[in-house]
């Protein structure tokens, strides 16, 4: 591991703490009621809001492990703890908490962008590296790792697909609604025209614009953004696996150049603009868009209100950025080997079914393509729920389409090879800072008077410049 002055980690404690830049939000950090001392012996979990609902599959999972302590009569016991706010509130309350000692936190749940962060300032361990083995995806076992140490586990993965109504494109006269094997902008552009055209009868009801994502001035615009560089004719990399800084002027202008092409025009929502993940989903859900760019989990909560006559998933066309979170165990942790444990059992295969069949993307192969992991549940209270999946949940009433395993019917043959065909964003100690910058510059292209390409390139690339290392 690299070494650190007390004066850099002094400096980097001042740099994490001052930017809330993750998502680019303006709102001050909640300083919430999480940040006290405990006192009760638990293994404690701070994470973020749990998508599959209250009580949901996190929550279980941690119970299941708690009933196997109480079986084998280990004395140990965990505990959740979900921090309120975005996700930039939740990485500063983390930053907080952990350099001031205000929490015993044992175990994090950190966005993968965060991992280079909290292992340069000294605020979580190494973890053995066996701990991310070979049937963990390529792509999100790269997210583990900082100066070629294990630093977090994969815990639950995420990544940009396209959600399409296909009753609108036959409604519209499109043949062929079956877009599961991918479609690239150019026919994306086109099936978005048809639907234009369309009119009278033909003209779904409610129908406004092509698609819709998240552009507001948050990490939804630098993960959009990122994809559209890396998605330009010559993609574009912005920094080395170090976190240096690697563009030209022209990269960032041939990406500039492509997000032109998908935002600008008539294909995009304008309330795309300033959209974030639940509004683009509600506008979507109400039939303004044809189209959607969001993560896996919108599939089960659009199955709930569209079926399967009207709801249709594909790979994102061009490149899908990477998301997800990863477990980690902080420094300050004074129960280290259970708390070990735990990471381990959360991260395992079978707790990633269980994950996979609740509606997130998972981190390992085997939950996908073995029929030999399934999800199961040692604690009666995960029965009672009806938020995960049915194997772990017991009876279930969400709409999820199934194949005959219990897994999202999409799961194997479209959320497996987006995880492994997707890209990541920056991987630096200085996420923070990267983010806030690129959303901001990108932000001038959504104004009512856009600079051009060539004028914006060289602005983005100043302002790079003097947030990252050169490369």
């Amino acid at each position: 591991m690299r070494s650190r002055t007390p004066a850099l980690r002094w400096v980097l404690a001042v740099l994490l703490t001052a930017c809330t830049a993750c998502t680019g939000d303006s709102t001050p950090a909640s300083s919430g009621t999480t940040a006290v001392p405990d006192s009760s012996g638990d293994i404690v979990v701070a994470s973020g809001r749990d998508v599959t609902g209250k009580g949901g599959v996190r929550q279980q999972l941690i119970d299941t492990w708690n009933a196997r302590q109480d079986r084998l009569r280990t004395g140990r016991h965990a505990r959740l703890v979900e921090l309120p706010g975005s996700a930039d509130q939740q990485r500063s309350q983390l930053l907080g908490a952990l350099q001031s000692d205000s929490a015993q936190y044992d175990v994090i749940n950190l966005d993968v962008t965060w991992v280079p962060e909290f292992a340069e300032a000294g605020l979580i361990r190494p973890l053995p590296t066996g701990m991310v083995d070979a049937d963990v995806i390529p792509s999100v076992a790269a997210t583990a790792r900082w100066n070629d140490e294990v630093y977090a586990i994969p815990f639950n993965s995420d990544v940009g697909l396209l959600y399409y109504r296909t009753d609108y494109l036959k409604k519209a006269g499109v043949q062929n609604t079956d877009l599961s094997k991918g479609l690239d902008w150019a026919k994306l552009k086109e099936l978005i025209d048809t639907l234009d055209e369309s009119s009278g009868n033909d003209r779904p009801r409610g129908y406004e614009k092509g698609w819709t994502a998240q552009f507001g001035a948050y990490e939804g615009r630098t993960v959009n953004g990122m994809e559209a560089f890396a998605s330009a004719q010559d993609a574009v990399t912005l920094t080395d696996d170090q976190g240096r800084y690697t563009a030209s002027v022209q990269g960032l202008e041939n990406g500039l150049a492509e997000l032109r092409g998908r935002t600008q025009g008539p294909y995009l929502l304008k309330d795309a603009l300033h959209s974030d993940e639940d509004e683009s989903l509600t506008d979507f859900t109400n039939g303004r868009t044809a189209f959607l760019r969001h993560w896996p989990y919108a599939y089960r909560t659009l199955h709930q209100s569209l079926d399967g006559t009207q709801l249709g998933v594909a790979p994102l066309p061009g490149k899908a950025v990477l998301g997800g979170q990863n477990l980690a165990l902080t420094r300050s942790s004074g129960q280290q080997p259970g708390a070990r444990d735990l990471i381990g059992f959360l991260t395992g295969a079978e707790s990633e079914r269980c994950l996979l069949d609740a509606g997130f993307a998972a981190t390992r192969t085997s939950a996908y393509l073995n029929d030999d992991v399934t999800c199961r549940s040692e604690t009666p209270s995960a029965a009672a729920s009806a938020t995960a999946s049915p194997s772990l949940a017991g009876e279930s009433t969400d709409r999820m389409p199934r194949d005959t395993r219990g897994r999202p019917r999409y799961a194997p043959d479209i959320l497996l090879p987006a995880l492994t065909d997707s890209v990541s964003r920056p991987r630096t100690p200085l996420y923070g800072a990267f983010t806030q910058t690129f959303a901001t510059e990108l932000g001038k292209l959504f104004t009512n008077d856009p600079p051009s390409d060539s004028e914006l390139a060289k602005d983005l690339d100043k302002s790079l410049r003097h947030v990252l290392p050169a490369g």
